[in-house]
């Protein structure tokens, strides 16, 4: 997408913080309230900002879901957020921190999601990202993960970096994902300014066992807690979608430029131990590895014991075409 020079383009480091910031990769960026920050998105009283104004908390229930997002678009930066999970029976339930433009692109937008998969009482929370840029849907590059803490215990940190040649996904400042922009993937690499989203929603029909298992409204609501938020990119103006190289964005010492060598061997140990799923190894949707997949023999092998179908080996069962509704095509298969 092409876009005119405009002296009204500002390039903003806007910063939202709620709360005293746990993540140590953040905690030097200035703090800014929810309503200079984000808008409300969707679920009337079950989206309610708490009184220091610091804090949000998202519920579903047999009604509606709820959401908010940020107030402008930016062009890559960092951005993250203090998570508590609701806790019990949470089947079907998703809470999703990603960043999307598909509001206004439509057909050709880009996305970088974390998503959070409920399950039934006394299996664990799942992790899924993925990312698609210029409308790819059709190419799914969805992982899927388990974690070392339980999520609906307490607060923990979740963030995106994204610039023009990476984005990397972490967990508490232990990156879980590097995604390394390659001339094969061309406009699949998000490229377009994107909004900030945070929204908890009812994906029963694919979230959890590929749909076996739905939301329960018998326990709702359901509430997610949201603090710590941190929008730290460069702004850009929704009209005239001004767009610039916004690398400074990086050159503060609190945000991350990359995988460090020591923050390398952490995400290795956590895809060794935690990753159930890469898109990279799925027989079923791929005949081959998509172009930008690197492919490991030993984590190939690991990732059959998970799902001996999908990656490659052992005879299909019934049940298991279930596809999710908003844009990922990964089989939620096990809980």
């Amino acid at each position: 997408m092409g876009f005119s020079h405009l002296g009204l383009f500002v390039c903003a480091y806007h910063v939202l913080v709620l709360g005293a910031l746990a993540s140590d990769s953040s905690r030097n960026l200035p703090i800014i309230s929810f309503d200079e920050g984000y808008n409300k998105l969707f679920g009337d009283d079950n989206l309610m900002i708490l009184r220091d104004g610091k804090s949000v908390h998202l519920s579903l229930d047999e009604r509606t879901g709820s959401g908010f997002v940020s107030q402008d678009l930016y062009h890559h930066g960092f951005f993250s957020a203090s998570i508590k999970l609701p806790a019990d029976y949470t089947a079907g339930v998703v809470v999703a921190f990603y960043m999307s433009n598909g509001d206004m692109f439509p057909k050709n937008h880009d996305e970088i999601d974390f998503e959070f998969l409920g399950n039934i009482r006394g299996k664990e929370w799942r992790i899924q990202t993925n990312v698609y840029g210029n409308g790819s849907t059709s190419t799914g590059r969805e992982e899927r993960y388990n974690l070392w803490f339980d999520p609906s215990d307490d607060f923990h940190q979740y963030s995106i970096l994204w610039t023009d040649s990476q984005i990397i996904f972490y967990v508490d400042d232990v990156p879980i994902r590097e995604v390394k922009r390659t001339e094969s993937m061309g406009g699949d690499f998000p490229s377009k300014p994107m909004s900030l989203y945070a929204t908890i929603w009812d994906g029963s029909d694919w979230a959890t066992n590929g749909g076996k298992y739905r939301v329960n409204y018998k326990y709702a609501p359901y509430l997610a807690e949201f603090s710590d938020l941190v929008l730290h990119g460069c702004a850009v103006d929704p009209i005239e979608q001004l767009s610039k190289k916004c690398d400074k964005t990086q050159s503060s010492e609190s945000v991350p430029t990359g995988v460090t060598r020591l923050q390398r061997i952490k995400m290795d140990s956590f895809r060794k131990k935690h990753m159930t799923y890469s898109y990279c190894y799925d027989r079923i949707r791929y005949k081959s590895p998509p172009s930008e997949c690197v492919i490991n023999p030993q984590e190939a092998e690991r990732l059959r014991v998970f799902d001996p179908v999908t990656f490659g080996k052992g005879r299909r069962r019934h049940g298991k075409h279930h596809h999710r509704s908003r844009g990922s095509q990964a089989e939620a298969t096990s809980i």
